[in-house]
């Protein structure tokens, strides 16, 4: 009997062995697996792999807990194009025709005059006061439900005017592959961004994966009331309720989330105080920063840009502070999806 249960125990030995042997490349392959693979080897790709794997490995010193893996993406020039203009301010100017259709009386007003006339030249020119007019205009008047409808058509249909593609084409390949290997590893992935809460939350499940209770934007008032047929409806006023930007993110952050980040994802100024926010909490730490600095496959700005303002000041802080600078340039195998 104990002879034969030797023998039993050997052969079940070796059969392990020849499972094991047999399982052996595909195992390789797993463990091969690029979870960044539009991203070229380097400081940058190598920190965002070893922080999530050391902050998702319960052995490890700088371990997070699942109900604090908490990742804040901006939006515009973090995760898609932010130039020549942010897309919803070009949504705002498509809408106009709209608007003074059923405001005729604003058709001789500036600055609705200037963009009734087509000269992009002319509107890149208008001041920020006059981008506000607009903006408080033709994004509010309607139901929630109706802005939904309208930023959902635009959303599908315009373009951009360079690369005569949809904007939503237009993410970043590199980021999107960022948040996946953040959500795969147990991260809830937010929009922190200056654009609209609404209009980024009507494509952010199908474009990013985020759903819209994870969005964090500026956010504009809404006001309770009937339509005509006694329904209960929300109508958007104009009225600033938070804006996104600089230190309202931070502010918007803890409004909204309530809990602080342990990763940070920007691209500019405005996004400074919420890495600095993020960074100032305990245990493991990661800040990250988008260099526009490839003119050839998308843009090349900083200092002296009004879209996504990147000063040499903010440069010296991510350098003092050990934020992570991608360089789109050097860093990124590819940008777009389509890029081959």
């Amino acid at each position: 009997m104990q002879r034969n249960d030797h023998r039993l125990r050997s052969a079940l030995l070796a059969l392990g062995t020849l499972v094991g042997i047999l399982l052996l490349p595909y195992v390789s392959l797993a463990q091969a697996v690029d979870p960044l693979p539009s991203w070229n080897d380097g400081p940058a790709k190598t920190a965002i792999i070893e922080f999530v794997k050391a902050t998702t490995d319960p052995a490890n010193p700088k371990f997070v807990s699942p109900d604090a893996r908490i990742a804040t993406f901006d939006q515009d020039g973090t995760t898609w194009v932010e130039q020549p203009m942010y897309a919803q301010v070009m949504y705002c100017l498509d809408r106009v025709p709209a608007l003074v259709e059923k405001k005729p009386e604003l058709k001789s007003v500036e600055p609705f005059k200037t963009v009734l006339s087509g000269d992009r030249e002319a509107m890149a020119k208008l001041p920020k006061e006059d981008l506000m007019k607009i903006l408080g205009a033709t994004l509010s008047g309607m139901t929630v439900e109706a802005f939904n409808a309208e930023v959902k058509t635009w959303i599908e249909e315009a373009k951009h005017p360079r690369f005569k593609r949809l904007y939503t084409d237009l993410t970043y390949q590199p980021m999107l592959e960022v948040m996946r290997l953040f959500r795969d590893n147990g991260y809830k992935t937010y929009f922190v961004t200056g654009g609209g809460q609404d209009f980024v939350r009507v494509y952010a499940q199908r474009v990013y994966g985020v759903p819209p209770e994870q969005v964090v934007g500026s956010a504009g008032a809404t006001e309770f009331g009937y339509d005509t047929a006694g329904k209960p409806v929300l109508t958007k006023v104009p009225k600033l309720l938070l804006n996104d930007d600089k230190a309202g993110k931070p502010e918007g952050i803890h409004f909204v989330i309530g809990q602080r980040p342990v990763a940070a994802f920007g691209n500019s100024i405005g996004d400074r105080e919420m890495l600095e926010y993020t960074q100032a909490g305990g245990g493991a730490r990661l800040m990250l920063l988008v260099h526009h600095d490839d003119a050839e496959r998308e843009y090349a700005y900083g200092p002296e840009s009004k879209v996504g303002t990147f000063t040499d000041a903010l440069m010296d802080e991510a350098k003092s502070n050990g934020w992570i600078v991608v360089s789109m340039k050097n860093d990124w195998k590819r940008i777009f999806a389509f890029d081959q």
